[in-house]
Protein backbone atom coordinates (compact mmCIF):
# COMPACT_ATOMS: atom_id res chain seq x y z
CA UNK A 1 0.00 0.00 0.00
CA UNK A 2 3.07 2.22 1.23
CA UNK A 3 4.28 1.57 -2.26
CA UNK A 4 1.43 2.62 -4.08
CA UNK A 5 0.89 5.89 -2.21
CA UNK A 6 4.40 6.55 -3.29
CA UNK A 7 4.86 5.98 -6.93
CA UNK A 8 0.53 7.71 -6.99
CA UNK A 9 2.61 10.64 -5.20
CA UNK A 10 6.00 10.71 -7.56
CA UNK A 11 4.97 9.93 -10.77
CA UNK A 12 2.55 12.57 -11.35
CA UNK A 13 6.23 15.15 -11.29
CA UNK A 14 7.80 12.59 -12.88
CA UNK A 15 5.13 13.17 -15.78
CA UNK A 16 5.07 16.75 -15.74
CA UNK A 17 8.53 17.19 -16.45
CA UNK A 18 9.24 14.39 -19.37
CA UNK A 19 5.96 15.51 -21.23
CA UNK A 20 5.64 17.46 -24.58
CA UNK A 21 4.07 20.14 -23.34
CA UNK A 22 6.72 21.15 -20.86
CA UNK A 23 9.09 20.38 -23.26
CA UNK A 24 7.87 23.18 -25.21
CA UNK A 25 7.63 25.05 -22.47
CA UNK A 26 11.46 24.80 -21.65
CA UNK A 27 12.38 25.38 -25.59
CA UNK A 28 10.19 28.49 -25.62
CA UNK A 29 11.95 29.80 -23.00
CA UNK A 30 15.64 29.57 -25.25
CA UNK A 31 13.28 30.81 -28.12
CA UNK A 32 12.59 33.70 -26.00
CA UNK A 33 16.19 34.43 -24.84
CA UNK A 34 17.23 34.66 -28.43
CA UNK A 35 14.40 36.95 -29.42
CA UNK A 36 15.68 39.29 -26.56
CA UNK A 37 19.62 38.85 -27.24
CA UNK A 38 19.60 41.85 -29.91
CA UNK A 39 17.85 43.90 -27.61
CA UNK A 40 18.32 43.79 -23.60
CA UNK A 41 20.80 41.90 -21.38
CA UNK A 42 18.51 42.18 -18.84
CA UNK A 43 15.85 40.36 -20.22
CA UNK A 44 18.59 37.76 -21.58
CA UNK A 45 19.87 37.09 -18.01
CA UNK A 46 16.36 36.43 -16.99
CA UNK A 47 15.80 34.52 -19.24
CA UNK A 48 18.84 32.06 -18.74
CA UNK A 49 18.27 31.55 -15.27
CA UNK A 50 14.72 31.13 -16.31
CA UNK A 51 15.64 28.03 -18.31
CA UNK A 52 18.18 26.64 -16.25
CA UNK A 53 15.81 25.83 -13.50
CA UNK A 54 12.89 24.19 -16.27
CA UNK A 55 15.99 22.42 -17.87
CA UNK A 56 17.33 20.42 -14.67
CA UNK A 57 14.38 18.54 -13.74
CA UNK A 58 14.17 16.95 -17.52
CA UNK A 59 18.16 16.18 -17.60
CA UNK A 60 19.25 12.59 -17.79
CA UNK A 61 22.41 11.76 -16.22
CA UNK A 62 23.36 9.05 -18.98
CA UNK A 63 22.66 11.79 -21.93
CA UNK A 64 24.41 14.40 -20.13
CA UNK A 65 27.63 12.29 -19.65
CA UNK A 66 27.30 11.58 -23.25
CA UNK A 67 27.64 14.77 -24.10
CA UNK A 68 30.43 15.90 -21.97
CA UNK A 69 32.27 12.81 -23.80
CA UNK A 70 32.18 14.61 -27.19
CA UNK A 71 34.86 17.06 -27.98
CA UNK A 72 32.39 19.60 -28.56
CA UNK A 73 30.51 19.35 -25.46
CA UNK A 74 33.43 18.68 -22.86
CA UNK A 75 35.84 21.16 -24.02
CA UNK A 76 34.16 24.18 -23.08
CA UNK A 77 33.51 22.87 -19.81
CA UNK A 78 37.43 21.99 -19.54
CA UNK A 79 38.58 25.76 -20.34
CA UNK A 80 35.71 26.37 -17.67
CA UNK A 81 37.28 23.97 -15.10
CA UNK A 82 40.53 25.43 -15.80
CA UNK A 83 39.30 29.00 -14.98
CA UNK A 84 38.40 27.79 -11.90
CA UNK A 85 41.59 26.03 -11.00
CA UNK A 86 43.37 29.14 -12.23
CA UNK A 87 41.84 31.15 -9.44
CA UNK A 88 44.21 29.18 -7.14
CA UNK A 89 47.43 30.96 -8.51
CA UNK A 90 46.16 34.30 -9.05
CA UNK A 91 48.47 35.15 -5.96
CA UNK A 92 48.26 39.41 -6.46
CA UNK A 93 44.78 39.76 -6.98
CA UNK A 94 41.44 40.08 -4.57
CA UNK A 95 39.39 36.76 -4.27
CA UNK A 96 36.58 38.87 -5.73
CA UNK A 97 37.97 39.82 -8.80
CA UNK A 98 38.72 35.98 -9.18
CA UNK A 99 35.41 35.39 -9.21
CA UNK A 100 34.99 38.35 -11.44
CA UNK A 101 37.54 36.62 -14.03
CA UNK A 102 35.81 33.37 -13.37
CA UNK A 103 32.29 35.02 -14.74
CA UNK A 104 33.53 35.15 -18.17
CA UNK A 105 33.74 31.72 -18.13
CA UNK A 106 30.23 30.19 -16.90
CA UNK A 107 28.36 30.91 -19.52
CA UNK A 108 30.38 28.06 -21.38
CA UNK A 109 29.21 25.49 -19.14
CA UNK A 110 25.53 26.00 -21.03
CA UNK A 111 27.01 24.53 -24.13
CA UNK A 112 26.73 21.05 -23.54
CA UNK A 113 22.62 21.40 -21.83
CA UNK A 114 21.99 23.08 -25.27
CA UNK A 115 23.35 20.13 -27.38
CA UNK A 116 21.54 17.68 -24.98
CA UNK A 117 18.23 20.04 -25.22
CA UNK A 118 18.16 20.46 -28.62
CA UNK A 119 19.36 16.65 -29.57
CA UNK A 120 15.79 15.69 -28.26
CA UNK A 121 13.73 18.27 -29.60
CA UNK A 122 12.22 18.93 -33.21
CA UNK A 123 11.92 22.74 -32.18
CA UNK A 124 15.46 24.24 -32.95
CA UNK A 125 14.22 26.44 -35.74
CA UNK A 126 12.37 28.24 -33.50
CA UNK A 127 15.44 29.55 -32.23
CA UNK A 128 16.90 30.22 -34.95
CA UNK A 129 13.56 32.01 -36.46
CA UNK A 130 12.93 33.69 -33.68
CA UNK A 131 16.50 35.50 -33.70
CA UNK A 132 16.52 36.49 -36.87
CA UNK A 133 12.64 37.88 -36.73
CA UNK A 134 14.22 40.04 -33.72
CA UNK A 135 16.82 41.21 -35.67
CA UNK A 136 14.56 41.89 -38.55
CA UNK A 137 12.58 44.24 -36.17
CA UNK A 138 15.92 45.37 -35.24
CA UNK A 139 16.87 46.50 -38.69
CA UNK A 140 13.66 48.16 -39.50
CA UNK A 141 14.03 50.54 -36.24
CA UNK A 142 17.31 51.01 -37.67
CA UNK A 143 16.43 52.52 -40.66
CA UNK A 144 13.31 54.46 -39.44
CA UNK A 145 15.80 56.06 -36.89
CA UNK A 146 18.77 57.32 -40.23
CA UNK A 147 15.47 59.19 -41.59
CA UNK A 148 13.81 59.96 -38.36
CA UNK A 149 16.24 60.26 -35.65
CA UNK A 150 13.56 62.18 -33.26
CA UNK A 151 11.11 59.56 -33.92
CA UNK A 152 11.65 58.37 -30.20
CA UNK A 153 12.80 61.18 -28.34
CA UNK A 154 15.17 60.35 -25.90
CA UNK A 155 14.16 56.62 -25.74
CA UNK A 156 16.02 54.31 -28.51
CA UNK A 157 19.13 55.92 -29.24
CA UNK A 158 22.97 54.94 -28.52
CA UNK A 159 25.92 57.13 -28.73
CA UNK A 160 25.79 56.28 -32.94
CA UNK A 161 22.83 57.07 -35.17
CA UNK A 162 20.88 54.66 -36.29
CA UNK A 163 21.99 51.86 -33.16
CA UNK A 164 18.73 52.12 -31.52
CA UNK A 165 20.19 49.60 -28.69
CA UNK A 166 23.46 48.48 -26.87
CA UNK A 167 26.65 49.41 -29.35
CA UNK A 168 27.11 49.35 -33.37
CA UNK A 169 29.62 46.52 -33.02
CA UNK A 170 27.15 43.88 -31.29
CA UNK A 171 24.43 45.19 -34.14
CA UNK A 172 26.47 44.98 -37.08
CA UNK A 173 27.68 41.63 -36.19
CA UNK A 174 23.96 40.22 -35.38
CA UNK A 175 22.94 41.75 -38.70
CA UNK A 176 26.06 39.76 -40.74
CA UNK A 177 25.08 36.49 -39.49
CA UNK A 178 21.74 37.04 -40.43
CA UNK A 179 22.42 38.18 -43.83
CA UNK A 180 25.00 34.69 -44.33
CA UNK A 181 22.19 32.71 -42.77
CA UNK A 182 19.48 33.88 -44.68
CA UNK A 183 22.03 33.61 -48.17
CA UNK A 184 21.93 29.88 -47.82
CA UNK A 185 17.85 29.71 -47.34
CA UNK A 186 18.11 32.22 -50.54
CA UNK A 187 20.67 29.55 -52.30
CA UNK A 188 18.20 26.69 -51.78
CA UNK A 189 14.61 28.07 -52.13
CA UNK A 190 16.23 29.73 -55.89
CA UNK A 191 15.33 26.43 -57.83
CA UNK A 192 11.96 26.17 -56.98
CA UNK A 193 10.92 29.69 -55.28
CA UNK A 194 12.85 32.16 -56.99
CA UNK A 195 10.46 35.14 -56.01
CA UNK A 196 10.88 34.17 -52.27
CA UNK A 197 14.65 33.42 -53.25
CA UNK A 198 15.04 37.18 -54.72
CA UNK A 199 12.80 38.49 -51.61
CA UNK A 200 15.46 37.10 -49.23
CA UNK A 201 18.52 38.65 -51.50
CA UNK A 202 17.02 41.98 -50.95
CA UNK A 203 16.95 41.40 -47.44
CA UNK A 204 20.20 40.76 -46.99
CA UNK A 205 20.91 43.49 -49.09
CA UNK A 206 19.19 45.62 -46.41
CA UNK A 207 21.47 43.39 -43.87
CA UNK A 208 24.96 44.48 -45.13
CA UNK A 209 23.74 47.98 -46.19
CA UNK A 210 23.11 48.32 -42.60
CA UNK A 211 26.24 47.20 -41.53
CA UNK A 212 28.47 49.32 -44.00
CA UNK A 213 26.67 52.55 -44.23
CA UNK A 214 24.63 53.16 -40.18
CA UNK A 215 26.61 50.36 -37.92
CA UNK A 216 29.89 50.11 -39.95
CA UNK A 217 32.12 48.23 -37.67
CA UNK A 218 36.08 47.80 -38.37
CA UNK A 219 35.50 44.10 -37.65
CA UNK A 220 32.58 43.75 -40.06
CA UNK A 221 35.22 44.13 -42.85
CA UNK A 222 37.14 41.93 -41.81
CA UNK A 223 34.71 39.14 -40.96
CA UNK A 224 32.24 39.77 -44.43
CA UNK A 225 34.84 39.13 -46.72
CA UNK A 226 36.08 35.64 -45.02
CA UNK A 227 32.51 34.66 -44.60
CA UNK A 228 31.85 35.44 -48.67
CA UNK A 229 34.63 33.32 -48.83
CA UNK A 230 34.04 30.21 -46.96
CA UNK A 231 29.90 30.63 -48.24
CA UNK A 232 31.24 29.95 -52.05
CA UNK A 233 33.43 27.18 -50.82
CA UNK A 234 30.69 25.43 -48.75
CA UNK A 235 28.20 26.30 -51.10
CA UNK A 236 29.32 27.02 -54.89
CA UNK A 237 30.52 25.31 -57.71
CA UNK A 238 33.74 26.65 -59.43
CA UNK A 239 31.73 28.08 -61.96
CA UNK A 240 29.45 29.47 -58.72
CA UNK A 241 32.21 30.63 -56.56
CA UNK A 242 34.30 32.80 -59.13
CA UNK A 243 31.07 34.34 -59.92
CA UNK A 244 30.52 35.30 -56.53
CA UNK A 245 33.87 36.66 -55.67
CA UNK A 246 33.84 38.61 -58.58
CA UNK A 247 30.21 40.03 -57.54
CA UNK A 248 31.88 40.65 -54.22
CA UNK A 249 35.26 42.31 -55.26
CA UNK A 250 33.00 44.71 -57.26
CA UNK A 251 30.79 45.14 -54.35
CA UNK A 252 34.02 46.28 -51.85
CA UNK A 253 34.61 48.69 -55.29
CA UNK A 254 31.24 50.30 -54.62
CA UNK A 255 31.10 50.23 -51.47
CA UNK A 256 34.66 52.05 -51.15
CA UNK A 257 33.33 55.06 -53.69
CA UNK A 258 29.70 55.12 -52.73
CA UNK A 259 30.14 54.16 -48.66
CA UNK A 260 32.03 57.22 -46.79
CA UNK A 261 31.73 55.07 -43.46
CA UNK A 262 33.66 52.83 -45.30
CA UNK A 263 36.91 54.43 -47.05
CA UNK A 264 37.33 56.44 -43.76
CA UNK A 265 37.18 53.10 -41.26
CA UNK A 266 39.94 51.61 -43.51
CA UNK A 267 41.99 54.58 -44.38
CA UNK A 268 41.96 56.16 -40.44
CA UNK A 269 42.75 52.33 -39.53
CA UNK A 270 45.93 52.76 -41.66
CA UNK A 271 46.39 56.24 -40.32
CA UNK A 272 46.38 55.15 -37.03
CA UNK A 273 48.70 52.00 -37.43
CA UNK A 274 51.41 54.19 -39.16
CA UNK A 275 51.18 57.06 -36.34
CA UNK A 276 50.66 54.85 -33.37
CA UNK A 277 53.28 55.78 -30.40
CA UNK A 278 52.66 54.35 -26.92
CA UNK A 279 52.90 57.82 -25.50
CA UNK A 280 50.70 59.42 -28.28
CA UNK A 281 47.27 60.55 -28.39
CA UNK A 282 44.50 57.28 -28.22
CA UNK A 283 43.46 56.18 -31.39
CA UNK A 284 41.22 53.08 -31.43
CA UNK A 285 43.34 50.90 -33.45
CA UNK A 286 46.77 52.47 -31.70
CA UNK A 287 44.96 51.55 -28.21
CA UNK A 288 44.53 48.06 -29.60
CA UNK A 289 47.98 47.70 -30.79
CA UNK A 290 49.33 48.96 -27.28
CA UNK A 291 46.88 46.54 -25.48
CA UNK A 292 48.36 43.57 -27.67
CA UNK A 293 52.10 44.80 -26.86
CA UNK A 294 51.25 44.96 -23.66
CA UNK A 295 49.59 41.50 -23.36
CA UNK A 296 52.56 39.49 -25.22
CA UNK A 297 54.77 40.84 -21.90
CA UNK A 298 52.17 39.77 -19.83
CA UNK A 299 52.26 36.23 -21.32
CA UNK A 300 56.10 35.90 -21.55
CA UNK A 301 56.16 36.47 -17.62
CA UNK A 302 53.66 33.46 -16.70
CA UNK A 303 53.86 31.75 -20.03
CA UNK A 304 52.80 28.48 -19.04
CA UNK A 305 49.89 28.73 -16.38
CA UNK A 306 49.22 32.13 -16.92
CA UNK A 307 48.76 34.59 -13.49
CA UNK A 308 45.65 33.43 -12.62
CA UNK A 309 42.08 34.12 -12.96
CA UNK A 310 40.87 37.57 -12.98
CA UNK A 311 44.55 38.90 -13.09
CA UNK A 312 43.89 41.45 -16.30
CA UNK A 313 42.85 44.27 -14.80
CA UNK A 314 45.92 43.82 -12.35
CA UNK A 315 48.62 43.10 -15.17
CA UNK A 316 47.50 46.54 -17.34
CA UNK A 317 47.37 48.23 -13.70
CA UNK A 318 51.04 47.27 -12.81
CA UNK A 319 52.34 48.20 -16.07
CA UNK A 320 50.90 51.61 -16.05
CA UNK A 321 52.74 53.48 -13.57
CA UNK A 322 54.35 57.10 -15.01
CA UNK A 323 53.38 56.25 -18.73
CA UNK A 324 51.37 58.83 -20.61
CA UNK A 325 49.37 58.52 -23.64
CA UNK A 326 47.69 55.25 -24.83
CA UNK A 327 50.90 53.39 -22.22
CA UNK A 328 48.79 54.86 -19.45
CA UNK A 329 45.56 53.03 -20.28
CA UNK A 330 44.29 50.58 -17.41
CA UNK A 331 42.44 48.44 -19.82
CA UNK A 332 40.09 45.33 -18.18
CA UNK A 333 40.25 44.17 -21.52
CA UNK A 334 42.87 43.08 -24.19
CA UNK A 335 40.79 42.97 -27.00
CA UNK A 336 41.91 39.94 -28.16
CA UNK A 337 40.45 36.45 -26.90
CA UNK A 338 43.34 34.64 -27.00
CA UNK A 339 45.21 37.22 -24.51
CA UNK A 340 42.92 37.33 -22.42
CA UNK A 341 42.90 33.80 -21.67
CA UNK A 342 46.29 33.02 -22.01
CA UNK A 343 47.17 36.01 -19.66
CA UNK A 344 45.38 34.24 -16.93
CA UNK A 345 45.87 30.33 -17.84
CA UNK A 346 48.77 30.43 -19.91
CA UNK A 347 48.84 28.72 -23.37
CA UNK A 348 47.81 25.76 -21.33
CA UNK A 349 44.34 27.93 -21.87
CA UNK A 350 44.84 29.13 -24.88
CA UNK A 351 45.28 25.57 -26.26
CA UNK A 352 41.94 24.82 -24.30
CA UNK A 353 40.44 27.80 -26.07
CA UNK A 354 41.76 26.84 -29.52
CA UNK A 355 40.65 23.41 -29.16
CA UNK A 356 37.32 24.10 -28.23
CA UNK A 357 36.89 26.23 -31.45
CA UNK A 358 38.30 23.35 -33.61
CA UNK A 359 35.88 20.79 -32.09
CA UNK A 360 33.12 22.95 -33.09
CA UNK A 361 34.60 24.24 -36.59
CA UNK A 362 34.92 20.17 -37.26
CA UNK A 363 31.64 19.37 -35.86
CA UNK A 364 29.87 21.90 -38.32
CA UNK A 365 31.98 21.35 -41.54
CA UNK A 366 29.94 18.94 -43.09
CA UNK A 367 27.19 21.01 -44.10
CA UNK A 368 23.66 20.82 -44.29
CA UNK A 369 21.82 24.09 -42.71
CA UNK A 370 22.51 23.39 -39.11
CA UNK A 371 26.30 22.66 -39.59
CA UNK A 372 26.00 26.26 -42.18
CA UNK A 373 24.56 27.93 -38.82
CA UNK A 374 26.70 26.94 -36.91
CA UNK A 375 29.99 27.66 -39.38
CA UNK A 376 29.22 30.86 -38.96
CA UNK A 377 28.83 31.68 -35.82
CA UNK A 378 32.08 29.86 -34.51
CA UNK A 379 33.93 31.46 -37.55
CA UNK A 380 32.06 34.65 -36.74
CA UNK A 381 33.49 34.58 -33.28
CA UNK A 382 36.97 33.59 -34.42
CA UNK A 383 37.53 36.43 -36.93
CA UNK A 384 36.04 38.68 -34.08
CA UNK A 385 37.90 37.76 -31.28
CA UNK A 386 41.37 38.72 -32.79
CA UNK A 387 40.62 42.49 -31.98
CA UNK A 388 37.59 41.87 -29.39
CA UNK A 389 37.52 39.48 -26.53
CA UNK A 390 34.24 38.42 -27.79
CA UNK A 391 33.41 34.88 -25.61
CA UNK A 392 33.73 37.06 -22.79
CA UNK A 393 31.47 39.96 -23.77
CA UNK A 394 27.74 39.57 -22.98
CA UNK A 395 26.06 39.71 -26.67
CA UNK A 396 28.50 37.94 -28.13
CA UNK A 397 29.26 35.33 -25.95
CA UNK A 398 25.81 34.45 -25.59
CA UNK A 399 24.89 34.58 -29.02
CA UNK A 400 28.01 31.82 -29.53
CA UNK A 401 26.85 29.70 -26.98
CA UNK A 402 23.02 29.57 -27.65
CA UNK A 403 23.43 29.16 -31.26
CA UNK A 404 26.67 26.39 -30.66
CA UNK A 405 24.44 24.40 -28.26
CA UNK A 406 21.61 24.50 -30.36
CA UNK A 407 23.41 23.70 -34.01
CA UNK A 408 25.34 21.35 -32.30
CA UNK A 409 21.98 19.40 -30.86
CA UNK A 410 20.49 19.73 -34.28
CA UNK A 411 23.78 18.12 -35.78
CA UNK A 412 24.16 15.07 -33.37
CA UNK A 413 20.06 14.77 -33.69
CA UNK A 414 20.45 14.37 -37.39
CA UNK A 415 23.64 12.18 -37.34
CA UNK A 416 21.78 9.54 -34.62
CA UNK A 417 18.72 9.22 -36.74
CA UNK A 418 20.73 8.51 -40.07
CA UNK A 419 22.76 6.10 -38.14
CA UNK A 420 19.55 4.59 -37.23
CA UNK A 421 17.87 4.46 -40.35
CA UNK A 422 21.22 3.00 -41.59
CA UNK A 423 21.27 0.46 -39.20
CA UNK A 424 17.18 -0.66 -39.68
CA UNK A 425 18.60 -0.61 -43.85
CA UNK A 426 21.23 -2.69 -43.19
CA UNK A 427 19.28 -5.56 -40.67
CA UNK A 428 16.71 -5.52 -43.67
CA UNK A 429 18.89 -6.40 -46.18
CA UNK A 430 20.61 -8.60 -44.36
Amino acid sequence: MSSMVGSAHWTPAATIFQSERYARFVDAIVVALAVSLPWSTSATGILVGLWLIAIVPTLEVAAVRRTLATPAGGIPVLLWMLALVGMLWAFDVSWAERWAGLRGFHKLLLIPLLIVQFQRSERAWWVINGFVISCCILLALSWILIFVPDLFGKALHTNTDGVPVKDYIAQSGEFTFCAFLLAALALKRWPEHRRNAIALLLLIAVFLINVLYVAHSRTALVIIPILLLLFACQHLNRKGMVSLLLAGVVAAALSWALVPAVRDNVTNMLNEMRQYQSAGDRTRAGERLEFWKKSIGFIADAPVVGHGTGSVRDQFRRSVGHEKGMAALASENPHNQTFAVAIQLGLAGAVVLFAMWLAHLSLFRGGGFAGWVGLVIVTQNIVSSLFNSHLFDFTQGWSYVVGVGVAAGVVFRNEALGASHGGAQSSGGS
